[in-house]
């Protein structure tokens, strides 16, 4: 039975925490598509998944108590937009297995450990 680190636990869950954001984000751009002064938003992940600190000190620090979403002006598609929210949601996918899997791992130590 292979040892995982509490670190792969918090790490796929941080993953799991920006995914969620950003189909936040990309379903408001759809949401607003045809609001005039409307700035694109999406949540950038690389500033964060290669980060020393902690995912959600450094997101409130920059963003405040209210998400993790970061604007950026851009022109709006639907097509894009749905594009992106497919690819996120099989990202969402891959990550929330992998979670379980840390899960049913975590479960079998424990009976064998019993």
């Amino acid at each position: 039975m292979p040892y995982i680190p509490k670190d792969h636990i918090s790490k796929t869950h941080m993953y799991l925490d920006l995914l969620s954001a950003r189909q936040e984000a990309l379903s408001s751009n759809l949401a607003n598509m045809d609001t005039p002064n409307y700035v694109r938003k999406d949540v950038e992940f690389a500033q964060y998944l290669n980060s020393d600190s902690l995912l959600e000190t450094k997101l409130s620090r920059k963003l405040g108590p209210s998400g993790v979403i970061a604007a950026k002006e851009e022109t709006l598609s639907p097509v894009d937009e749905l594009v992106l929210m497919q690819q996120n949601s099989i990202l969402y996918s891959v990550a929330s297995r992998r979670m379980s899997s840390i899960i049913t791992e975590m479960k079998n130590a424990i009976n064998v450990g019993t």
